[in-house]
């Protein structure tokens, strides 16, 4: 029923009671369609017909979900001309359109369809309907227990197996063999039968069959692989049940129609004409079936009633005759020559010679053996030495043959078919002549290829649940009718076996096809009145075994097709205007004709065991996962099962499989597996609310309990990244090359969590961090990156990016370092609070022993479709962070975006360190590691400050102090500005005459400067695990590409035209009066104190500031000198000022650091050690 329920207000006031009647009217007399009935395992499965039973529109994700009686939802944009105006309900009814009254919810679950749901076309042309006009009433379904459950399964258990093999089963194995198989196969269905009550009393089951249940317990790829499996099963039982009927057909009812004769000849030829006249037959009888079916399934379905009565009256025959052979026994003689059992076709008296009025006469026996038929003829050796014995072939229940039959007898391909029993006189060197006269095995038998061939025989317990949607109460019905068919049946089977070896002569039990008794089908002899009623019963029941296979597998195919879960197969989900699934039809028949072209009954039935034990271990294994999770809605009407049972089936389904043949069961596993991994990839994502995503959450559980106990050894550290990203007005995400770093730093292992802040509230927002949150998915399924997105709304970014900081991950399941960009504009006046959130955010991640990398330049980073020929990443190890700059390098080269690009790590030498040993030590540590990179120590000795130094830290500091005012008004702010540069201008352009060198050395400084610096020194190595050297103190952070020089810079064009490396180098000089420059070392201690006389600016700098800028463009240059041409460089972040007063300083000393550089990526440690020499 899909008819849309709105409540909503209007002018009027009418009672709610009334109103209630009214929203009662609706669902009055529309009662949903029933299916058409009918149909073996997996037939109804034909979920396109079915109705949804309530229209539900979901907004938002695009995933379908399964339709449900319990939401009844409406448009918005209703009319809103209804309204529950009583008193009594006003406190709900603002929510009225999504929670809708009780009484209106059970009168929808009054009429609620079990049928198949999800169907979008039937969905769309429900609706369509219901906005034309009122559909018809339909009536519902009526069928019982008895016709809807237990007589289907009973035609679908008793088929061809056990007319045509089951003698040949007892003789072969013997009573107590054939009884084990026959337990054992009764057993597992027995047990997938309790679990499958249970599945399907949990709750309304569409008519779905196996397949709707596995899917919808087990998940959408689980239910796939087992569907299809289902579908191959029930296909391939078409052939088995066709080759059934041609073996009928062409040895028991009419053996002269044969095009193929097999008269004269003898072993493989006479195999081959049996097996050509099977294929041509086979194929002849299956395009009749696929005709009927295609031109009308309610043919089939009529004519279900007569195939099953052909099968009851048959199985009631046989008893009436076991009963008879008890009172007098049929004349059913087997002639044996020692022990061997004669092929009885070409003669007619079970004797050499027979006595008559003219003496003694040879018979035609004689003359197959003989040269002449005379008395004094040339005879087979062992035809001379042995007497004929005419035995009778069913000797009857009260004979005792029972005794004899009891143990199995096994034979080998080509064997001849002996009466144990009897004594034979024969020469073990002789070669067995004559051996198309005796009866021989057609193939080899053993113990597992009985339970293959006979577990067909009992498949067939899903029919009933296929049924489901004919039923009146399914929920009843399903289980109690299941159980009754299999108890009933696995009765006969048992007993069956018992009767056979109690009734029947060994030898006659063991001739497959009849050929010692004239013939003669077996169990059609043994029964009663006449041994047509078996043969023509038994065709019969074939015929309709096989319609009704080629009714159900191709709508279980179109089942699985609109569901869309295998996309390679969407093109059988379509079919004839009425629904019909024409091609699906078409893709059975073809699989049933391979099927048919193997042309051997015994090797088609252990492949169709296979496929039905997989689907009926994976019944058994849903059942048990639903018990032991004890999922909230698992609340079965079928109180006998255990959790257990379930177990104890599956076992035996597995067990089964090999036992009947490893190889098909590795095959069908294949199978499976290959369909499973490829809906896992390429099929739809479906919601199913299946038990493999409760089995998911336990195991998660349980790992993140294990997590908790303590952090990560070093040797299982690896970068679980929360990558912070920014996105625009319209959700987007500013910098996607982000997420590709981060795929090639993870290649899809371990934690990834893409979070970004939003400004405002959250309820304001709500929608906005759901567009958010859109984006970040899709962006990464773009970039091929498997983690978690997240996006935290609150009043400000800073706060929102430390939420983020604090609260992802779960438990031991959280990240361990930070990935951020540097924030690119942080120079402009606008932007002064990207920065000020940048460097809170590294202090964050320093309190929180979190590492850091920030990528400076991010745009120019390769995406995950480029690729690196050559080049190299360069490692600049300045300070000890935990080994993240040796195990970064090593991550990005796993990828193949930076695989061919080589390894080189330099380190800072001091005045006095000794360079070679360093480098031999670092170069041993590297073997250790097991790092390939080539090793480079760069000396850096304490060299003079230049004036550029000085002139760059004035600038920074002038602008340090424009920051501050920035909360001027704009023009106030452009004159600050213009001020501030026009000073530093006029510093540069100061008129002296006299011509002075400005190198400063830092041993030089005055005394008091080296003990200021000094307590900064001692609380750098207290925060840090290595103090490092003067110079290098500066080094934590992070690479963009180099900012434009902004007004306040004091460069002029000459100075700009230089190098880095030029401008530290640098000698202020300025010339006057045609005075010559002094030279460098000619600074002395007064030509300082004259400098600051001169430049009174430099007097008043911060000295920890100059010397940090010195630092800064020391190290650039020696990085520009040598990485100039590198790929990436990684470089150790400097932590920022303890005092937040130079956090402005800090930024400028990064820039400073990362000048020239195209792609940096600064990296912070966490505090741990990260990488290890141990295994």
């Amino acid at each position: 029923m899909s008819q849309r329920f709105t409540v909503s207000k209007s002018d009027g006031d009418r009672r709610s009671s009334d109103i209630q009647g009214e929203v009662n009217q609706l669902f009055e007399g529309d009662e949903p369609p029933t299916s058409s009935g009918g149909g073996v395992e997996g037939e109804a499965a034909a979920g396109s017909e079915a109705a949804a039973a309530a229209v539900v529109v979901l907004k938002g994700d695009s995933n379908p979900k399964e339709s449900s009686p319990f939401i009844n939802s409406s448009d918005a944009a209703a009319e809103k001309s209804q309204q529950y105006d009583g008193k009594n309900m006003a406190l709900f009814e603002e929510e009225m359109d999504t929670s809708p009254m009780v009484a209106s919810l059970l009168s929808s679950l009054a009429n609620y369809s079990n049928l198949p749901q999800g169907s979008k076309e039937h969905e769309e042309a429900e609706n369509n309907e219901a906005e034309s006009s009122r559909k018809k009433p339909v009536k519902a379904p009526q069928l019982g227990t008895l016709m809807g459950v237990y007589l289907p399964c009973i035609q679908n258990i008793f088929g061809v197996i056990l007319f045509l093999r089951m003698t040949w089963l007892v003789g072969i194995g013997g009573v107590i063999g054939t009884f084990i198989i026959v337990f054992m196969c009764c057993t597992t269905t027995m047990l997938t039968a309790i679990s499958m009550s249970a599945i399907a009393t949990n709750g309304v089951v569409p008519a779905g069959g196996a397949y709707y249940m596995i899917s919808r317990s087990l998940g959408p790829e689980f239910g796939g692989a087992v569907g299809i499996c289902f579908y191959l099963g029930t296909t391939f039982a078409g052939a088995m049940y066709i080759l059934g009927a041609i073996e009928l057909l062409l040895i028991y009812i009419c053996p002269k129609a044969a095009i193929f004769p097999l008269e004269g000849l003898e072993g493989a030829e006479a195999e081959a004409a049996l097996l050509n006249n099977m294929r041509v037959y086979g194929t002849i009888l299956l395009t009749s079936m696929a005709t009927v079916v295609f031109v009308g399934v309610k043919y089939v379905n009529k004519l279900a009633l007569v195939f099953l009565a052909c099968v009851i009256l048959s199985i009631l025959a046989v008893y009436a005759g076991v009963i008879k052979t008890a009172i007098d026994p049929p004349d059913f003689p087997a002639c044996i020559l020692g022990n061997r059992t004669l092929v009885w076709k070409t003669f007619d008296v079970c004797a050499k010679t027979i006595e008559t009025a003219n003496g003694t006469v040879t018979t035609q026996l004689w003359q197959m053996f003989c040269d002449s038929p005379f008395l004094n003829a040339t005879c087979d050796k062992y035809f001379a030495a042995n007497n004929v014995t005419r035995i009778q072939g069913i000797p009857g229940v009260t004979s005792g043959i029972l005794a004899e039959n009891l143990f199995g007898t096994y034979y080998e391909k080509g064997d001849l078919i002996a009466r144990l029993a009897m004594e034979s006189v024969e020469d073990q060197d002789d070669a067995v002549t004559n051996a198309n006269r005796y009866v021989v095995a057609d193939i080899a038998s053993f113990f597992t290829l009985l339970v293959g061939i006979y577990f067909p025989s009992v498949t067939g317990i899903m029919a009933g649940s296929n049924r489901s949607g004919d039923l009146r109460d399914a929920q009843k019905s399903i289980p109690i009718g299941t159980i009754a068919a299999i108890t009933t049946t696995s009765t006969v089977y048992m007993s069956s076996v018992l009767l056979f070896g109690a009734c029947i002569e060994g030898v006659v039990l063991r001739d497959k096809f009849g050929e010692g008794v004239h013939g003669n089908l077996v169990i059609g002899t043994l029964a009663w009145p006449s041994p047509w009623v078996i043969v023509i019963g038994s065709f019969f029941s074939t015929c309709g075994a096989g319609l009704q296979s080629l009714t159900g597998a191709p709508r279980l195919m179109q089942a699985i097709a609109k569901d869309g879960i295998v996309p390679a197969l969407r093109i059988f989900g379509h079919g004839k205007a009425n629904g019909e699934p024409t091609w699906s039809l078409l893709l059975t028949a073809c699989i049933c004709e391979s099927g048919i072209l193997i042309a051997s009954l015994d090797a088609v039935a252990p492949i169709l065991s296979m496929f039905f034990l997989m689907c009926y271990m994976f019944v058994n294994l849903a059942c048990a996962l639903q018990t032991l999770l004890r999922t909230p809605n698992w609340r079965p009407r079928f109180k006998f099962y255990h959790w257990a049972l379930s177990f104890l089936g599956m076992s035996l389904c597995l067990t089964l499989m090999f036992i009947c043949s490893w190889y098909y069961a590795i095959v069908a596993m294949v199978i499976a597996g290959s369909i499973y991994k490829y809906i896992e990839f390429a099929g739809a994502e479906k919601e199913w609310g299946d038990g493999i995503r409760g089995l998911s959450l336990s195991a998660a559980r349980f790992a993140l309990m294990r997590l908790e106990e303590g952090p990560p050894h070093t040797k299982n550290w690896r970068p679980q990244l929360l990558v912070l990203v920014s996105t625009d007005a319209e959700q987007n995400i500013e910098q996607p090359r982000l997420l590709s770093l981060t795929n090639q730093l993870k290649a899809g292992k371990g934690l990834t969590i893409v979070g970004t802040a939003l400004e405002g509230t959250y309820l304001d927002n709500y929608d906005k961090a759901q567009r958010a949150e859109q984006a970040l998915h899709k962006l990464m399924e773009t970039e091929k990156l498997k983690g978690f997105c997240q996006v935290t709304v609150s009043s400000n970014l800073r706060d929102a990016t430390s939420h983020l900081l604090q609260a992802s991950g779960l438990g031991g399941l959280k990240h361990n370092a930070v990935l951020v960009s540097w924030p690119r504009n942080w120079k402009q006046g606008d932007e002064h609070q990207t920065w000020r959130n940048f460097i809170e955010l590294v202090r964050e991640t320093t309190a929180a022993h979190l590492a850091l990398l920030v990528p400076k330049n991010i745009s120019a980073f390769p995406s995950n479709g480029e690729r690196f020929t050559e080049g190299h990443i360069d490692v600049w190890w300045i300070v000890h962070d935990g080994g993240m700059l040796m195990l970064l390098p090593f991550l990005l080269r796993q990828h193949k975006v930076w695989r061919k690009c080589k390894m080189r790590i330099f380190t800072v030498a001091q005045l006095d360190d000794n360079s070679i040993q360093m480098k031999k030590d670092l170069t041993t540590f590297l073997y250790h590691l097991r790092i390939d990179a080539m090793v480079e120590v760069v000396e850096m000795h304490d060299s003079d400050i230049s004036a550029y130094t000085y002139e760059k830290t004035l600038v920074m500091e002038q602008r340090s102090q424009m920051l501050k005012q920035i909360n001027l008004t704009k023009n106030e702010r452009e004159r600050e500005i213009q001020s501030i540069t026009d000073s530093s201008r006029g510093s540069i352009r100061r008129k002296n005459p006299a011509a002075v060198t400005t190198q400063l050395s830092v041993t030089e400084e005055p005394p008091a400067a080296s003990k200021e610096e000094k307590p900064e020194e001692e609380s750098k190595s207290a925060s840090s695990p290595v103090s490092p050297p003067v110079q290098v103190q500066l080094i934590h952070d992070n690479t963009t590409p180099a900012s434009p020089a902004t007004p306040a810079t004091p460069l002029t064009p000459g100075e700009a035209a230089q190098s880095p490396g030029e401008q530290i180098q640098m000698t202020w000089t300025e010339k006057c009066d045609g005075e010559p420059a002094k030279p460098p070392g000619a600074a002395t201690p007064e030509g300082i104190k004259d400098i600051f006389n001169m430049k009174p600016e430099w007097e008043n700098l911060n000295h920890f500031n100059v010397r940090r800028m010195h630092t800064a463009l020391r190290l650039n240059e020696v990085i520009i000198k040598k990485s100039s041409e590198a790929k990436l460089v990684l470089l150790n972040m400097p932590g920022p000022p303890k005092n937040r007063t130079g956090d402005e300083n800090y930024m400028e000393f990064l820039e400073v650091l990362t000048d020239g550089l195209n792609r940096v990526l600064l990296v912070r440690g966490g505090g741990r050690e990260v990488i290890t020499i141990y295994s």
